[in-house]
């Protein structure tokens, strides 16, 4: 039985949350937001990128939008993080809208395992 358990340990996902040091969201223009997920470290980096962890489809998934309204995923080593840029439902300041600077707009990506 323990080496069932161990099985069990092993095969459980990780939350985002134990690898993101960041993750934050923000317009990128009136039409576009931009959310970003900057690593505690290289390695967690890494293993998103190397894994592809992040993409267009589980984006798509966890906002609820079509896979075209993924525009880019965006790697970037220097800061070890990735951005990624979706369309927005209503362009910001619209009627409507309930998060004009596109602040709020993260939360999604908290469901990502790992």
């Amino acid at each position: 039985m323990a080496a069932n358990q161990k099985k069990i340990r092993k095969n459980k996902k990780k939350s985002i949350l134990q690898a993101a040091r960041v993750i934050r969201s923000k317009n990128s223009g009136p039409f576009e937001l931009t959310l970003d997920i900057m690593f505690k470290n290289k390695n967690y980096y890494e293993l998103f990128k190397k894994n592809k962890i992040i993409t267009a489809r589980k984006i798509a998934s966890l906002y609820q939008i079509p896979v075209s309204d993924v525009l880019k995923i965006v790697y970037f080593d220097p800061s070890q993080a990735i951005k990624v840029t979706i369309r927005r439902k209503i362009p910001s300041g619209s009627p409507g809208d309930t998060d004009i600077y596109g602040a709020q707009q993260h939360v999604p990506l908290f469901n990502i395992r790992f």
